[in-house]
């Protein structure tokens, strides 16, 4: 090692290590720049162009035409009623839309593959590509939103579900056309494939509000936050227990609040990405960055979770206030492994209580033993007053390379009532502890008798 790249070390470790405070100055000015969507006055009644809330009549005309009449007047709000509208095919926003869904009701799609055709262009598990639309798209867009206390029933269950099997060839290839740098217009999936789609969908969109909603029973990912900046949700609830069914998943995504949701989800409650392998290499300049996520519930397999698919990089995350409502496999989960490059850095946790789970933090850069030669950077992660009461397998994790370590890990005031395994640490280099506490306290040393 030189002695300039040794000096700019030493001085990165010290800065890190002496700046040990929760950094609020740059929540807040995160959150002051996110812009709300700003409506017209006109409104419209889906019950006035026709449709039901009887749970059989298909009201996709009814909703075309509502969209269709909102994008005439330059933006509204579409009122949804109580009652539950089944709609067989997708919803596709305009700009300057705020679909508002009222207590009591209940939009519920199809599941019946053929209504999400033609394909659209969308991504599937961070390689872009023409897949079914998802149930509630926006490409595109400026000032959208979903708001109001009703639910959106996706259908996942039944025919989803199915395609879960059957993904294979379908992954497999897409996987392949990624690596390969296949042109975007050859990338043709949908009919064959089993692909699911998204439950919604925000794709090269600014200035979104998803407020209050309920959302249930997803095919696949459930909010899906792409090539998308200026986003706020809020106050919404899941329960959505199908394969996949991540709760938020913000992906090339930048200035996002993620506040006051209450999760249970059979996947990952938040899961920030930024691409996968090649492509999202070549997507560099568009990480996912300047995320807050706080006062949360979590619910499900994983509370927050970084990668893998995080190839673009991933930064300036702040998680905090939050806690598990009940089973959660890890609390904090930053992964990827040596197919994915890019880098996950200055990710910021504080004031998170766990209950039982399997890992309290986890971190590693060999997520499941794959790949070789874009092994990732990791680095400048805090931790701050997390509590865990067990966890059965390993109270902290953080795993790196020998020749690329994960490096400036801060552990501050650390909890764990009881864990299998306390702590395995594996090339990591600039760990900093303070008040870490696994299992029982120590007192002072008993004397020699």
């Amino acid at each position: 090692m030189n002695f300039k790249l040794l000096i700019f070390l030493l001085i990165s470790w010290t800065s890190f290590a002496q700046n040990q405070q929760f950094p609020s100055q740059k929540v807040d000015s995160i959150v002051k720049r996110i812009q709300l969507p700003v409506f017209p006055s006109y409104q419209i009644n889906v019950v006035k162009l026709g449709a039901k809330g009887d749970s059989i009549t298909n009201n996709k005309a009814a909703f075309d035409k509502a969209m269709a009449l909102c994008k005439k007047n330059n933006g509204g709000t579409i009122v949804v009623p109580k009652g539950i509208y089944k709609i067989n095919g997708p919803i596709h926003f305009v700009s300057n839309v705020n679909l508002k869904i009222e207590k009591g009701a209940k939009i519920k799609f199809s599941d019946n593959p053929k209504d999400y055709l033609p394909m659209v262009l969308t991504s599937w598990e961070g390689t872009m590509l023409y897949n079914y639309s998802p149930l509630i798209y926006a490409y595109d867009c400026s000032n959208i939103a979903i708001t109001g206390e009703g639910i959106i029933d996706g259908e996942g269950g039944k025919v989803w579900k199915s395609f879960k099997a059957k993904e294979g060839a379908g992954k497999n290839l897409s996987r392949g056309m990624n690596h390969n740098a296949t042109p975007l217009k050859d990338r043709k999936f949908g009919e064959g494939y089993f692909l699911r789609p998204q439950m919604i969908q925000f794709f090269n969109c600014k200035n979104i509000l998803v407020e209050n909603i309920r959302i249930e029973n997803s095919p696949f990912w459930c909010l899906h936050l792409l090539k998308s900046q200026s986003i706020t949700v809020r106050g919404i609830s899941y329960k959505s227990l199908n394969h996949n069914n991540d709760g938020i998943d913000p992906e090339y995504a930048k200035d996002v609040l993620i506040e006051n949701v209450t999760f249970d989800n059979a996947d990952d409650n938040v899961a920030i990405k930024a691409g996968r392998d090649h492509e999202g290499r070549a997507n560099a300049a568009t990480p996912s960055e300047n995320i807050v996520i706080r006062n949360c519930n979590f619910k499900g397999l994983h509370g927050v979770v970084i990668g893998s698919e995080m190839s673009a990089g991933v930064q300036n995350i702040y998680v905090e206030n939050c806690k598990t409502v009940g089973y959660l496999k890890r609390g904090i989960y930053l992964k990827t492994n040596a197919d994915r490059g890019g880098f996950i850095k200055n990710v910021f946790v504080r004031n998170i209580k766990l209950d039982e789970l399997e890992d309290c933090l986890y971190i590693t850069a060999n997520y499941h033993g794959e790949g070789n030669g874009f092994q990732s950077e990791i680095s400048n992660i805090s931790f701050w007053d997390i509590t865990c009461n067990k966890a059965t397998a390993s109270g902290i994790v953080i795993q790196g390379f020998a020749e690329k370590k994960v490096t400036n890990i801060s552990l501050n005031n650390i909890d764990i009532k009881w864990a299998k395994n306390a702590i395995s640490s594996a090339n990591a280099e600039n760990v900093l502890l303070n008040e870490v506490f696994i299992g029982e306290k120590a007192t002072v040393p008993s004397a020699a008798k």
